[in-house]
């Protein structure tokens, strides 16, 4: 019955052919890993790990926190992978569940964050914990005028909003199109729009004296 299914769905003549697994469409890699292809799951992981880890990365603005969570999603996609279904692009799949993530993951820092706050005043003065500066190299002047713009930018990027982040981050670093910015944040057209240009202009504010 199971061969059956294997048979019938194409995915044995995608297999069995001399098509490369890199040449394989999105959705002909999830189907041969819904047959239990791990090299297919792993094509998508190679596919999808650098765009995903960066997008995170710009939302989140810690790069170890984005390689986590980039792992973290593509397990949530293998242990799903039955219920996705090919109505839609993969790739919408795989950045909503990172936006869902990294969304939870802000939410989890601002009530740490209170936490913290509250336990400043809570301790004596006694049991303050030293400073360490980070290390800090020379750079050239143009490197490091150029970390400092990026750091800028990030930093301004990461403070906005969360609602207002994921679109602008979507729209005008990924390069997504309006709709599949709406797809991904499942959000109206309209309300899509309206949220990156007010992003747009929140950041324009936040940078008018850096550049």
């Amino acid at each position: 019955m199971a061969f059956d299914k294997f048979k019938n769905s194409g995915v044995a003549e995608v297999l069995q052919s001399t098509v490369p697994i890199k040449n394989l469409s999105d959705h002909e890699l999830i189907e041969a890993t819904k047959q239990g292809d791990e090299a297919a799951f792993a094509e998508i992981v190679s596919r999808y790990r650098s765009p995903i880890t960066n997008y995170l990365y710009r939302f989140l603005n810690d790069y170890e926190e984005a390689v986590d969570l980039a792992q973290e999603t593509f397990v949530r996609v293998y242990f799903a992978i039955e219920r996705y279904h090919t109505d839609y692009a993969f790739s919408t799949y795989v950045y909503r569940i990172a936006t869902n993530l990294a969304i939870s993951e802000i939410r989890k820092r601002k009530r740490r964050k209170l936490v913290s706050l509250t336990g400043l005043f809570q301790f004596g003065e006694e049991e303050a914990q030293d400073f360490n500066p980070p290390d800090e190299k020379a750079l050239p002047d143009e490197d490091l005028i150029e970390n400092e713009q990026s750091a800028t930018i990030a930093r301004a990027i990461a403070a906005l909003p969360e609602k207002y982040r994921a679109p602008i981050i979507l729209r005008d670093i990924e390069e997504k199109t309006y709709e599949e910015v709406a797809n991904i944040l499942k959000l109206g057209l309209g309300t899509t729009k309206s949220r990156i240009s007010r992003a747009r202009k929140l950041l324009r504010e936040k940078l008018q004296n850096y550049f």
